[in-house]
This record gives structure tokens, sequence and C-alpha cells, in this order.
């Protein structure tokens, strides 16, 4: 045994030195979780009282981690170079679940876009009616515009999207954490004293699981990343991973926590309801609320530079589902595969379908309590924990507690999310 682990060791060498790609990555996962989810959690979080935050923010960052480097392990596992995570699902369940799961990763993450293109337009309506004083702007012209801009960025590859976001997150990270400091002198204490009797606590946890999952998911872009990292390090390519996902759960954790709490402080439960029912991230809400103009102008410029950076990595997991059911359908008709056309129509259907659900403004945090939640949570704790025993390249992965727990975050938030919508 000692032998077989020292070969082991020999044929996969450890990590190596952290470089400037290793950052661009983790900067590029930490801005596509601080989004639309991050903006929103400090309501659904905070209506439930301090103390439940406080439990969410202990069990938040290994739930994290430890998810998201399951599916990184999956996707890295296939032997097949360039397999992103529908081409592994059918390497490994075979075309009629590949099929399936697909099918399921898209229309988990696609719902996300469609948040954005909200999410961007009543943030920059707010901001030209409330802070500049101007009269509203046609809807369907302004988010046309808005969505047109951020696809563009898209639509000029990878290398370009990463740079951009790098050039986004830097100051989103420091305005983010100004913010969070900024507003301590305005944090109400009287939360600190209200203390939930043991079963109402415990049934706040559990039901805000399903939007902490959601607030620090980084999923959508983790297939194409695990797929860099295969071209980049070969057999190294999940021991790479861990150590990027490690990071961006730490600087996750860190940075959006202390947001949320000294969001949750300065604002009273009745106005995290009046900014649910407004359908405005809780940075629009500060700053119609708020004295100051230093928050007036740069809560909503922070709300804006999230929801792009986080478009960016949402996109590309949608644009990566929906290539792979319409090339799955294909193969299995005998058709012909053009990817030049593929990309045009998946080009063309997602700015007309994000386009046309922000000029409607359905509620954000409707659609994200009731289409992304339970997929996401099936595809990103379930899904990878299911493979690691069945699957024999992931054999080495078998037996850990860290499989039961994320086993049993994955099963706590679909229930929640299952009962949220019965209720």
């Amino acid at each position: 045994m000692q032998n077989e682990a020292t070969v082991s060791q020999v044929l996969t060498p450890a990590p190596s030195k952290w470089t400037r790609t290793d950052t661009t990555w983790m900067l590029s996962l930490f801005g596509t979780a601080v989004g639309a989810g991050i903006l929103f959690l400090p309501i659904n979080a905070g209506m439930g009282g301090f103390w439940p935050l406080v439990m969410m923010a202990l069990i938040i960052g290994p739930m994290t981690y430890l998810a998201h480097r399951g599916l990184s392990r999956f996707v890295c596992s296939s032997q097949k170079q360039g397999s992103d995570i529908t081409h592994v699902v059918e390497e490994y369940f075979g075309v009629g679940a590949g099929k399936a799961i697909t099918v399921l990763y898209f229309f988990a993450i696609y719902p996300i876009v469609l948040i954005y293109g909200v999410g961007i337009t009543n943030t920059v309506d707010s901001f030209i009616v409330n802070q500049l004083g101007m009269a509203s702007p046609p809807r369907f012209i302004l988010s046309g515009v808005l969505i047109l801009a951020m696809m563009a960025v898209m639509v000029s590859g990878e290398k370009f999207m990463l740079k951009v976001t790098q050039l986004l997150v830097y100051p989103l990270v420091g305005i983010l954490a100004f913010m969070s400091l900024y507003l301590i002198p305005s944090w109400k204490t009287d939360a600190l004293m209200q203390v939930p009797a043991t079963a109402d606590f415990l049934g706040t946890v559990w039901l805000t699981i399903p939007v902490l999952v959601f607030a620090f998911n980084h999923s959508p872009a983790i297939s194409q990343f695990s797929v860099s990292l295969k071209r980049d390090h070969g057999q190294n390519a999940a021991k790479k991973a861990d150590v990027i996902l490690r990071n961006t759960s730490m600087m996750l954790v860190g940075f959006v926590m202390l947001f949320v709490f000294s969001c949750v402080l300065s604002l009273s439960p009745e106005q995290l309801g009046e900014a649910k029912a407004q359908n405005l991230p809780i940075l629009s809400y500060l700053a119609n609320v708020h004295a100051s103009g230093f928050v007036s102008y740069f809560g909503p410029i922070i709300a804006v530079i999230a929801i792009v950076s986080s478009f960016f990595g949402h996109y590309l997991g949608a644009t990566e589902g929906m290539r792979g059911i319409i090339t799955q359908q294909l193969r299995s008709a005998d058709k012909k595969v053009s990817d030049s056309k593929i990309d045009k129509f998946v080009l063309a259907f997602m700015f007309l379908t994000i386009w046309g659900v922000a000029i409607v403004n359905p509620s954000i945090l409707g659609m994200i309590e009731a289409l992304g939640g339970p997929i996401i949570a099936a595809i990103l704790y379930l899904m990878p924990m299911y493979a690691v025993y069945k699957v024999p390249s992931l054999k080495a992965y078998r037996g850990r507690i860290s499989n039961v727990f994320v086993i049993i975050a994955g099963l706590l938030a679909m229930t929640a999310i299952i009962f949220g919508m019965l209720s």
C-alpha cells in the first residue's frame, strides 16, 4: 500500500505555486457568486433575525467549498481532454441520463441569467430616478441596451471576459468592504437582544439555506474553470482546483458575510420587508433611504458591478448547457452538428428571452426560490456525491465525512425549497 501511495504521489505532483492565472480564476469565481444572490441575501437572511444569521455564517463556508470542490473533481476526473460537464455526465451515466442532467443543468442556471436581466434594469432605473432625479426611461429600451452591453463582453471571448471580470471585481471588493465598515455607525443593537426559540431558530436557518446556496453559488463557471485547469495542469488539475476553490470560498465568506451583517444591523426588519416588496437589491434600497451621499451614489454602482460580474459566469454555464442539449439532440437524430449555427441560435435565444423577462419584471426573490434553487442543490451538492460512489475514477474520494456533510446540506436545501413552495 505504501509503494502504491508513493507511485501515486510521483504520478500526481503537488500543486504548482500560486500564479497570476490562479488569481484571475479566483476573482472570476468570486465575481460569479457576488451577484443577485448577495444583493438580495441580506433581505431574506436578515428578516429571520441576527442570531440565525450567525449560524448561517458558520456553515456556509464549508458548504460552499466542499460542494464546489466535488463538482470540480467530477469534471476533472474525465480522461477525455476538453470535456465539459455535459460531456462528463454522458461519459459516466450514459446518453439518456446525460441528456436529462444536461437539461437540468441548463434550467438550474438559465433562470439566474434571466434574474440578472431584471436586476440590472431595476437597479439602473432606480439610480436614474432616485439619485440623478431624471424621468424613468422606457423599460424596453433601457433593458435592451444593458443586456446587449453585457452580452457583447461574452461574445468577445473567454480571455477578454476574464480581464473585464478582474477589472470589475477589484473595485467591487474594495467598495464592498468600505461600505460594510461605513455602515457600522448606523448599526442598531436591538437586533442582538432578540433571541428566538430553538425551534424558530433552526427553522429560520433551514428555510434560509436555499438562499445561502444560491448567494454563494459559482457552479456555472466550475465546468469551464475545470476544463481550463485540465488543459494547463493535466493530472494535477483537481489538486490545483482545490486550492483555488478554497481561497475563493474564504474570500467569499469574509467579504460577503461582513457586508450582510452590516446591512442587516443598519436596517429594521420592516425596512427589509419594504426592500423585498419593491423588488430592489439591498444597496439600491439603502441608497434611497440613507442620508449619506456616499451610500446614495456608490450603492447602486456596487449593485451594477456585482450583477455584471456574476452575469458573465452564469451566462457561460447557461450557454454551455444549451449547446449541450442541442448537440445531443442533433446527434441522436444523426444530423450534422454545425457549431457556428448553434452559437448564433444560442446568442439570439439568450438575448430575446433575457430582454423579454426584463421587460415583464417578475419578482426576483420569487424566481430565485422557485426556479433555480432545487436544481442547483441537486447538481451542485448531490450529483457529484452520487458519482463518487458510482464512478470508478472517483473511487479515491469515497468514505469521507465531508461527503456526508455535503449530502446532508443538499438534502436540507431541497427539502426547505419544497416546504417553502407548499407553504
